[in-house]
């Protein structure tokens, strides 16, 4: 049995754009227990991204032996680049009784989630409308037209696996968010889950696919 007192893993996951890496690093910078789950990524790093900070970024060779010598939890293709996470640290961030934060997609988590003897919670992150998303991503990649079309298409794919999670919350306000999760994430440790009316969020759902 898995002692909750100790280090949990918490996922957060959503569609690209909606948040879920600012939320991450939020949550972490803000509380001292929580440790961000650093992935591997082919891809290459951003002006602002420090390798060993953000992400590990290695070439595809490297990545590749990582996954045939079993060192992943998980790992997964997305928008052409593979991402995956390592075991080792983990686990010795859960043993020191580190709550570990992960900044994954649905196909990450569903690995996870049949991983035994962990404490694992889900949470996916909505956008309030296709507006705002939108607008999120043009903020992001300017001038890069063909990387917003690929991930708006990619929507509908990755919202519909909103119902494998155990929590949904949408991010409107950055803060009102961000105080949602640390609310969730309180009431699991103390072994006092919430209640979710999941008719509401699927009529979210709808409204965002239509």
């Amino acid at each position: 049995m898995v002692d909750k007192k100790n280090g949990m893993m918490f996922v957060l996951s959503s569609p690209s754009g909606v948040g879920k890496t600012t939320l991450t690093k939020k949550i972490a910078n803000n509380n001292p227990n929580f440790k961000i789950s650093i992935s591997h990524t082919t891809r290459k790093p951003r002006p602002s991204e420090v390798d060993g900070k953000d992400y590990y970024f290695v070439n595809d060779e490297k990545f590749n032996l990582l996954i045939k010598n079993n060192s992943f939890f998980e790992h997964a293709k997305i928008f052409d680049h593979h991402y995956g996470t390592l075991k080792t640290p983990v686990l010795n961030s859960l043993k020191e009784g580190h709550n570990v934060l992960f900044d994954i997609d649905w196909q990450g988590t569903q690995q996870l989630k049949k991983e035994k003897n962990i404490s694992l919670i889900t949470i996916f992150i909505l956008p309030p409308n296709i507006v705002a998303l939108k607008g999120r991503l043009l903020n992001r990649h300017q001038g890069q037209e063909e990387i917003i079309i690929k991930r708006m298409n990619k929507f509908s794919e990755e919202i519909s696996h909103w119902n494998e999670y155990n929590y949904v919350v949408i991010n409107d306000d950055l803060d009102l968010c961000y105080n949602k999760i640390l609310e969730i994430i309180s009431s699991e440790k103390n072994d006092k889950a919430q209640k979710q009316n999941f008719e509401e969020v699927e009529k979210k759902v709808k409204e965002l696919i239509k």
